[in-house]
């Protein structure tokens, strides 16, 4: 059985690194947006089970709506505590892959859920990088309880150093779509130029040609 877990905190106070592009309503509507599509690829990846794991009853609606499981936790500690929370039930399951993505992460694909479920080995788990290399976008594990996941930059970096401590050897998989996590307004302009067709793009294109974007650095629709 392969696992995938999407931690995701309230909607209303997502995002506070976009506060210089986007009003309240805005981000806590990207963030819903994001989510969709991240919903979308890991159905279309077919895995045998995808969790949302939040306290949140707005995201369990949107998780239910998407063909997701939400997973429940009885309070917001942290993008860590969550994946923590999904491996003990992963592994409490007896699955056989765990992997974890974010839910701001529009981009990705169905064939990068793939990959990556497809990539560790019980000697080494597979990590993918964020776009500035400093965050994990995405970790897969076999066994689930393989070894422990810490979030935060330099959470990748760490990972590393964490999997090699423990005597397995990573392996890194480059994943353009999963990389790019939206976070920051610079981010914005990265998601517009990505190629494919996501909720989250049509939306900031949406705004942008409405004037609604207060980032510089983010184009103006031509």
């Amino acid at each position: 059985m392969i696992v995938a877990a999407v931690p995701v905190k309230d909607l209303i106070n997502a995002k506070q690194r976009l506060v210089p592009a986007l009003g309240a309503a805005e981000r806590a509507a990207l963030a819903a947006a994001m989510l969709q599509d991240v919903l979308a690829a890991l159905a279309a990846a077919r895995l045998d089970r995808v969790w949302v794991v939040t306290r949140e009853p707005a995201v369990v609606a949107l998780a239910r709506a998407r063909g997701a499981e939400p997973l429940a936790e009885d309070a917001n500690r942290g993008h860590t505590a969550a994946v923590a929370r999904a491996q003990a039930e992963a592994t409490r399951l007896g699955a056989r892959v765990f992997l974890t993505v974010p839910g701001d992460v529009p981009c990705v694909t169905a064939d990068e859920i793939r990959r990556l479920a497809e990539a560790p080995t019980p000697g080494g788990p597979a990590f993918v990088p964020s776009r500035s290399g400093l965050g994990t976008n995405g970790a897969a594990l076999t066994p689930p309880d393989a070894m422990p996941l810490t979030f935060g930059e330099p959470s990748f970096d760490n990972h590393l150093a964490a999997a090699r401590a423990r005597g397995l050897e990573p392996r890194v998989l480059a994943l353009p779509g999963l990389g790019l996590d939206v976070d920051a307004p610079d981010d914005l302009a990265a998601l517009l130029a990505a190629p494919g067709a996501t909720v989250s793009a049509r939306l900031v294109a949406s705004w942008r040609a409405g004037g609604r974007l207060r980032a510089a650095g983010v184009p103006r629709a031509s």
